[in-house]
């Protein structure tokens, strides 16, 4: 497990973060589930890229909560990418399967840290919570599943044992604090314990051995 000191302020953050991180395994041809306003398109040096999504700018429209399968033969493309997506669906497990399904090689996948993303606003009196809570309008979207760090890291790893995958890279990210203060927050939740409370996103990059 590595650990990466970094912020994602926008959206675009994240894509940067994508390319610059995990670039030379994301290509000739790349699937980008999720991609909004594809940004990845123009971040990687591809031969092939297609973006889908339920809004934003994707080639094309797809609800994945809808479908019966990806539109897309087997092993269709190189590399598959999915960030921050399968929180927001029921039907994740599903939609893991087509994702494994669709990639040839590499198949990266991004969770939050869905305790860690909630508690800040709670503990400081806000009273809220992004993605989760009581709207008083129907929202546009929201999150399914509310879970940890390690709930996150043992889904991801049994998806590995599930689908034949063999786990090449696994990071973990939170935001950028001294080298101090990270001393003292360690001493005071050792192991994963520090890493359910801080961390705000893991990341795991796949290879298919099969």
């Amino acid at each position: 497990m590595q650990e990466e000191k970094i912020h994602f302020a926008q959206r675009a953050d994240r894509s940067r973060y994508i390319a610059e991180r995990f670039g030379a395994a994301l290509g000739p041809s790349l699937l980008d589930v999720g991609c909004d306003r594809a940004l990845l398109r123009d971040l990687l040096p591809l031969e092939r890229y297609v973006g889908i999504d339920v809004g934003g700018t994707p080639d094309i429209t797809l609800n994945l909560e809808t479908i019966d399968r990806l539109p897309f033969d087997d092993a269709a493309f190189e590399a598959v990418v999915c960030s921050d997506v399968l929180e927001h669906l029921d039907n994740l497990h599903f939609v893991f399967g087509e994702l494994v399904r669709v990639a040839r090689r590499h198949l990266l996948i991004s969770l939050p840290n869905n305790w860690c993303n909630a508690r800040r606003p709670i503990e400081r009196g806000k009273g809220k919570m992004a993605h989760y809570g009581l709207p008083a309008e129907p929202p546009a979207d929201r999150h399914k599943w509310f879970f940890g760090f390690t709930e996150a890291r043992e889904f991801l790893e049994a998806q590995a044992a599930r689908h034949g995958l063999e786990i090449e890279t696994m990071i973990a990210n939170e935001k950028p604090k001294s080298a101090f203060v990270r001393s003292l927050r360690k001493l005071r939740w050792p192991g994963e314990r520090y890493l359910n409370r801080y961390a705000h996103t893991l990341w795991v990059l796949y290879r298919k051995t099969t």
